[in-house]
C-alpha cells in the first residue's frame, strides 16, 4: 500500500477583519507568534509538496514556517484555488449581530447557515466541501506516496476531514478548526491503482495546536 500524508494547516489569525465574517476577503495575518510557528514547522515533514490557495494569509503564513525550519528542497508553493475559503457574498464585511438581524435571528445552532444554503452571490458550504474533494482526489494522484502541507482555511480543512471520515456536510460544520492548527490526514491506496476500492483515510490529528507538539516527535 502508498500512503500519501496530508498536513492541514489553518493560516495565522487575520488582522483587519474587526469582527465581521470575512469569508474569501482577501487579508493580511499575524504571525507574530514565533513559538508557535517554530513549533509547528518542527512537526512538519522536511521534503514535502507544499501547497496554500490564493488569498495572502496563507502566503504569509507558509512563509513564517519557512523562516523556522529548513525544509529540503528550498521551500517553496504552488496555489491550488479550490482550497480557497468559502465565499459568504453579500454577507462579508457584517457583523455576526448585523447578519442576525437581516435573517431575523435564524441562526443555523454553529455556523452561519445550512451546509445547503448559499449567500446572496457567494456560494454554500455544500459547494466548498464538492470543489475541495475534487482537489484533493487530483493531488492524491499527482502526488501519490508523498506528503502534501496544504496551508487553508477553516472551512477547507472541515471539507476534508469530511471526505476522509465520510461526514455529512452538517456534521463537517460542527468541527473546530483554530489558526494555526495542524490536522494530518493519511490517503492509503494500493500501489498502482490510486482509485481501487482498497483506498482508505485515516486520521492522525485533528486540530492540533501547535504548542502541545513534542519537539522529539518523528514526522
Amino acid at each position: 500500500m502508498s500512503r500519501t500524508r496530508w498536513w492541514w494547516i489553518r493560516h495565522a489569525p487575520v488582522t483587519e477583519n474587526n469582527g465581521t465574517i470575512y469569508g474569501d476577503a482577501d487579508l493580511n495575518c499575524d504571525c507574530s507568534n514565533l513559538e508557535a510557528f517554530t513549533a509547528l514547522a518542527h512537526r512538519l515533514p522536511e521534503q514535502a509538496i507544499w501547497v496554500t490557495t490564493p488569498l495572502l494569509r496563507t502566503r504569509q503564513t507558509a512563509e513564517a514556517l519557512f523562516k523556522q525550519k529548513a525544509f529540503l528542497p528550498e521551500p517553496s508553493y504552488y496555489e491550488v484555488r479550490e482550497f480557497q475559503e468559502q465565499s459568504f457574498g453579500e454577507w462579508q464585511g457584517m457583523t455576526h449581530k448585523e447578519l442576525g438581524e437581516k435573517r431575523n435571528k435564524a441562526w443555523h445552532r454553529f455556523w452561519l447557515a445550512p451546509a445547503s444554503e448559499a449567500p446572496p452571490g457567494g456560494e454554500s458550504f455544500l459547494d466548498l466541501l464538492l470543489r475541495t474533494d475534487k482537489a484533493i482526489d487530483r493531488l492524491n494522484h499527482d502526488h501519490q506516496g508523498q506528503d502534501i502541507v496544504v496551508i487553508a482555511h477553516g472551512g477547507t480543512i472541515r471539507a476534508a476531514v469530511a471526505k476522509a471520515l465520510d461526514l455529512s456536510p452538517e456534521k463537517a460544520l460542527g468541527l473546530a478548526i483554530d489558526n494555526l492548527s495542524l490536522t494530518q490526514l493519511d490517503y492509503y491506496t494500493a500501489e498502482n491503482d490510486p482509485f481501487t476500492d482498497q483506498s482508505s483515510w485515516g486520521v492522525g490529528c485533528l486540530n492540533a495546536a501547535p504548542l502541545a507538539f513534542n519537539f522529539n516527535q518523528t514526522s
